[in-house]
């Protein structure tokens, strides 16, 4: 008995153990160590994950996952401030929900105005949300950061000529020639300015040009689809914060 007493503790702590390590691995950890780059295609220069491919992660990781498609006061999956939409999601993970708004947009990534949405519109936008959703639990978050292999993952080197090709550049005076740097396209404002101008935006505050803020903006910047898409989704959190 006293060795069967014995044996019967010595389960108990390799399985209070076991619970303790899985606690310790964070629904974040695990998914974002999946590599997610088959499951991605390009459009219009912005990389985008397959919304059911991320669902079928999540839950193969996490079953008691659950997503939450928010509506406004009349029970329509959207908000609207009387001139564009945007949706709002959230996806819950071991009982913590990240929530996401999108705007409605476009092919064009372009915010789309109240009187033209469709359904379709709004069902790509809320897909699109819950992807992002994702995204912050860890799946996939290295996209939207600009990388190209998630955490973890070895960086592709470049090939390296081989020495008999580097001794012919040499004779024949190739490779000598020093790179000239690429002029960067955007021009970046200070966090303040930014903010000024999607508060102005948001107010419907011309600017001295005449035009909107947010025109104005990507006139100066040179702004490209990421940055306008940066810029509309500011302008939507911003007026949600501030009930505008």
């Amino acid at each position: 008995m006293p060795g069967m007493m014995q044996q019967t503790n010595m389960q108990k702590s390799i399985m209070n153990a076991q619970e303790t390590d899985m606690e310790k691995t964070s629904s974040f950890a695990v998914l974002n160590k999946i590599n997610c780059n088959e499951h991605t295609e390009k459009k219009n220069g912005l990389t985008y994950l397959s919304w059911a491919w991320a669902w079928q992660m999540v839950k193969a990781n996490f079953p008691d996952a659950f997503y939450t498609i928010y509506e406004d006061k009349d029970g329509i999956p959207y908000f609207t401030d009387g001139k564009t939409c945007w949706v709002k999601t959230g996806v819950t993970i071991q009982g913590l929900e990240h929530r996401e708004y999108l705007p409605i947009m476009d092919f064009r990534n372009q915010a789309i105005p109240l009187e033209k949405v469709t359904s379709t519109d709004m069902n790509k936008a809320i897909q699109r949300s819950l992807t992002k959703c994702c995204a912050r639990h860890g799946l996939g978050l290295y996209i939207y950061a600009g990388e190209d292999l998630p955490e973890g993952a070895e960086q592709p080197q470049p090939a390296q000529p081989s020495q008999a090709v580097q001794n012919r550049r040499q004779a024949t005076g190739r490779g000598r020639q020093t790179a000239q740097p690429v002029q960067q396209r955007y021009t970046p404002v200070s966090n303040e300015d930014f903010w000024k101008m999607v508060d102005h935006y948001a107010r419907g505050v011309p600017a001295k040009s005449g035009e909107d803020y947010r025109t104005a903006w990507i006139n100066f910047t040179h702004a490209g689809v990421n940055e306008i898409a940066m810029f509309d989704d500011a302008v939507i959190n911003y007026r949600v914060n501030n009930n505008l």
